[in-house]
């Protein structure tokens, strides 16, 4: 990535590429405060300068976009990110970009299934927009088009893991693991090599009644194994963890069509090769190698001039066996949740009311995202929400203590 930041960078001051740039982002304040549970303060004071700067020259063209973050609610840091940097080379039968991407696949709102190419950035849970929830991947994507169906082959030479809050977030999760043990991270690194490399593959097609993917990627699990060691020690048993990136495979694909007033959406993905954990820390470094399946049932219609989507989705271990753990997202064999969204315009579309809601089943624990979207004009949008967990145990209650109003102020350019 460091060689093509240098190769763009040379072309933009040679001479021997383009001068003119068009550029374009915006500028956001963010301000969250906790409500309720006797919390008041204020966990989010965020100022976002967003910067895209991009060329097209017919044959060719490139995109590089910048985020510059100053978090005020903690210690008053700056954090850059380089979200995406990529090259775009344009044939008659298929394109290619190289460098820096967010690649999206799938067809479900608010879970990820297929859409896994791009690891996530959970900092703050799943309150960001969902295009900086995902990493840009730095890799090579090739689409290759026939008519109305094409293929995309994605390869990312680096492992990119999901980034988890710090220990002192409030958004730091439950393991699940009621185990006291020292944590040895000596395994943790997954090096840049071929042999390391992830590979991803997908066939899609439009038709007049469906629209249709295929899917199929052999990656490292976003998520690390945590496996457990055990040795003797003057006082007795010392157990520690090693978390360490796994292999994984998934195989699955995504559809969707239109009958009458209602679209129907569905998507599934099949997991080779989960490690999870089970009771007993001393065999098998207390975990176990399962399969288990991911699968969305969603339908989406518009009712009193009101856009309404739900979504079913389930979790499901094969050949499930007791021992296994439940943590915050296994409740047993079985993870079922469902999703709600309703949207309703007024004044010309510049006002826009919102409420998009998580359940999940399993641990009778919820979140309620109620939210008011108000193009003051052209170039200024106001945003006035809240984030609502309920539950005691589970993704969502163990956040109970985390709800929050917020407000946003968006500068657009």
């Amino acid at each position: 990535m460091k060689r093509f930041l240098v190769f763009i960078w040379i072309l933009l001051t040679s001479g021997l590429y383009p001068q003119s740039l068009d550029f374009s982002g915006y500028l956001r304040n963010y301000s969250g405060m906790r409500a309720g549970n006797g919390n008041t303060d204020f966990v989010i004071l965020q100022n976002t300068f967003s910067l895209n700067m991009e060329k097209n020259m017919g044959g060719s063209a490139f995109k590089i976009n910048t985020m510059l973050y100053h978090n005020g609610s903690a210690n008053d840091s700056i954090l850059f990110k380089l979200r995406e940097a990529y090259l775009d080379l344009y044939f008659d039968k298929f394109d290619i970009r190289i460098g820096k991407q967010q690649i999206v696949w799938g067809k479900a709102d608010g879970v990820f299934i297929t859409d896994i190419v791009s690891p996530k950035d959970l900092y703050e849970f799943l309150l960001p927009e969902f295009d900086e929830i995902r990493i840009g991947v730095t890799g090579i994507k090739l689409n290759y088009y026939l008519g109305d169906s094409g293929f995309e082959i994605v390869w990312l030479p680096v492992f990119n893991p999901t980034n988890s809050p710090e220990q002192n977030s409030i958004w730091y999760p439950s393991s699940g693991l009621n185990l006291a043990a020292a944590p040895d991270l000596s395994e943790q690194n997954v090096a840049a090599s071929l042999k390391n490399s992830e590979i991803f593959l997908k066939y899609s097609s439009l038709t007049g009644v469906i629209d249709f993917e295929l899917m199929a990627g052999y990656t490292w699990d976003d998520d690390p194994a945590m496996f457990f060691s055990m040795t003797p020690d003057p006082s007795g048993i010392s157990l520690t963890v090693n978390p360490e990136y796994k292999r994984i495979s998934l195989a699955g694909g995504s559809l969707s069509s239109t009958l009458g007033p209602l679209v129907i959406r569905s998507e599934a993905a099949y997991y080779f090769g989960k490690y999870f954990n089970t009771a007993n820390p001393a065999t098998d470094n207390g975990t176990i190698v399962k399969d288990y399946i991911h699968y969305m049932l969603g339908a989406d219609f518009m009712l009193w001039d009101i856009n309404f989507s739900a979504q079913y989705i389930q979790k499901a271990i094969i050949d499930y066996e007791p021992v296994i753990i439940s943590n915050n997202l296994f409740n047993g064999q079985y993870s079922d949740m469902m999703t709600f969204l309703a949207k309703y315009s007024m004044l010309n579309e510049t006002l826009n009311l919102e409420l998009f809601t998580y359940y999940d089943f399993e641990f009778d624990d919820s979140l309620i995202r109620p939210r008011v979207l108000y193009d003051y004009s052209d170039s200024i949008n106001l945003q006035f929400g809240a984030n609502i967990f309920t539950g005691e145990k589970g993704q969502f209650g163990q956040f109970d203590k985390n709800d929050m109003i917020y407000g946003k102020i968006i500068y657009s350019f």
